[in-house]
């Protein structure tokens, strides 16, 4: 699948994709005006069920919940406007002036990490580097962590077509063991033997991150206005070519994450150092401490032992950030583009996602916790928390709608449909501002994300060695299949079973779904 022309075209030009110019056309308004009036017809029609004196407590369960979550992302909504209108401005000011009045870092490092990497891709990825070390005339090396020569030979040709007349120097790291990981260790070793400068600046890439036009400059010059700036993390958007409901889903998913990375950033951290393109200081970056928590870290688990983690190189990193206390920030208007493709029809890829996503975010998370809030500040603690509480209050709401449907009042899943609906659509409005587009179908997909994350997330918090990674020639960890694995698989999904089946008992006799049955009902019942 060659990418469209088009999109290949703009970005070997540096122009910035956004898609519509202006998302608020006539036909936005048009199709929220047809949403919003199905929602009103829907809402006067179907009968209101929802105070039923036997649902109550369902309603008041439900409605609870609801206040929680959207009081939460409505905080999130306002930090995320400060920073943006606020604190980001200023920032941005003083990094432009400081860049202005002459100060420049004496070299750049892209750290890139690629395996079997499409031509294409790979060259627009030189491509926006060339441009960079063009613009700022600044020397540059590349240290390609490769697995195999064919990203080799497309980047050394490419170089020597374009590259000849630039101060840059492409240095190649072959692993010897398999893993993004590893690869990554490899070339920060490489580092620390050739030597890096203090006030070098070293940039975190993947092999399909495609920089957009002054992202150096804007990286770089943050660092310069601020000497206690340990590493930042930049803006992202997904060039997706495969269904269209796959795009959709991930320019909502992005939407939200410009959200979330503003709100944490007030906090002067981030949740996650995104592997995909963040740029660091080199104070910590040939530490031994560094270089072994990215090769080989690992947890110790009371049902799985100790396995190594596979992905998550970028919660690695993180992390470490944390233990030091160093000051992390996100960059809204440093944009890196980077290539998605999708076969098929996409639900298999959406679901693998979610369980690297989230495995490396539950993996990561209680040792983060255990850090507490004075160490990692109060804020971004209380949001690894919450991560690990959204996960299960996200079930509660469907598991009642469904059984209050199944054992009280069947019509009530309409009244639930109809929640879905206006409050997903009372997100997405927030949402768009994030988007290029103005997609109805949001609060479908965002609530399907919700509910199928959530679901991952359950799965695989009580298997937290199982691992795959399609993107690496699809690696995998935790599978295996001797006698001790299957008895741990069959003790977690026991302890799986137990857990998911509390919390359906527990939420049914809190909303008086079910009763507790009384000595005599179970007398009665046994004398049968």
């Amino acid at each position: 699948m060659a990418l469209p022309s088009d999109h290949l075209s703009c970005l070997k030009n540096g122009a910035v994709i956004t898609g519509t110019a202006n998302k608020w056309v006539l036909s936005a308004y048009y199709k929220l005006f047809v949403y919003i009036s199905i929602c009103y017809v829907l809402v006067i029609n179907i009968p209101n069920i929802i105070w039923d004196p036997v649902l109550m407590q369902v309603t008041v369960v439900v409605g609870t919940i609801g206040i929680w979550r959207y009081s939460w992302w409505f905080v999130h909504m306002v930090r995320a406007e400060i920073y943006a209108r606020i604190r980001y401005p200023k920032i941005r000011y003083e990094a432009d002036k400081v860049w202005s009045e002459g100060w420049r870092p004496p070299h750049m490092h892209f750290m890139m990490t690629t395996f079997m990497e499409r031509r294409d891709t790979t060259e627009l990825v030189l491509n926006s580097i060339l441009r960079e070390i063009r613009e700022t005339k600044l020397p540059a090396t590349i240290w390609l962590g490769s697995g195999d020569q064919y990203d080799e030979d497309i980047m050394m040709q490419y170089l020597r077509q374009y590259g000849r007349d630039l101060p840059v120097e492409l240095v190649f790291v072959r692993q010897n063991v398999a893993g993004k990981r590893m690869a990554i260790g490899l070339v920060l070793r490489a580092m620390s033997r050739r030597g890096l400068g203090t006030d070098d600046m070293v940039f975190f890439m993947d092999g399909d991150a495609i920089l957009s036009p002054g992202l150096v400059q804007k990286c770089t010059s943050v660092f310069a206005m601020d000497p206690q700036l340990q590493a930042i993390t930049t803006n992202e958007e997904v060039l997706c070519f495969g269904p269209k409901w796959v795009a959709i889903w991930l320019t909502m998913r992005f939407a939200q994450r410009r959200v979330a990375m503003q709100s944490h950033a007030m906090s002067n951290k981030v949740l996650t150092l995104t592997g995909r393109m963040s740029v660091f200081r080199t104070h910590h970056l040939t530490r031994y401490e560094f270089i072994r928590k990215l090769e080989a870290d690992h947890l110790n688990h009371w049902l799985w032992g100790e396995f190594r983690f596979l992905s998550g190189d970028d919660k690695s990193t993180w992390y470490y950030m944390l233990t030091k206390g160093a000051k992390m920030l996100y960059l809204p208007d440093a944009m890196v583009y980077t290539v998605d493709e999708v076969e098929g029809f996409g639900l298999v890829r959406m679901t693998q996602n979610f369980s690297r996503w989230s495995g490396n975010m539950l993996r990561n998370g209680s040792r983060a916790l255990a850090l507490g809030p004075r160490k990692v500040g109060f804020f971004i603690w209380w949001c690894v928390l919450d991560q690990r509480i959204a996960m299960w209050t996200m079930l509660v709401s469907p598991i009642v709608a469904v059984t209050a449907s199944l054992v009280v009042q069947p019509a009530y899943i309409l009244s639930y449909f109809v929640w879905i609906l206006c409050s997903r659509m009372a997100l997405s409005l927030f949402l768009y501002r994030h988007t290029d587009q103005i997609y109805i179908s949001f609060p479908f997909i965002l609530y399907a994300n919700q509910l199928l994350n959530a679901v991952v997330k359950v799965y695989c918090f009580f298997r937290l060695s199982k691992q795959r990674w399609s993107h690496r020639g699809n690696q995998s960890a935790g599978m295996g299949h001797s006698r001790d694995d299957k008895i741990r698989n069959g003790i977690a999904s026991w302890v799986t079973a137990v857990w998911v089946g509390g919390l359906v008992m527990f939420v049914c006799l809190y909303c008086e779904i079910f009763h507790v049955p009384t000595y005599q009902n179970l007398m009665a019942f046994l004398t049968i």
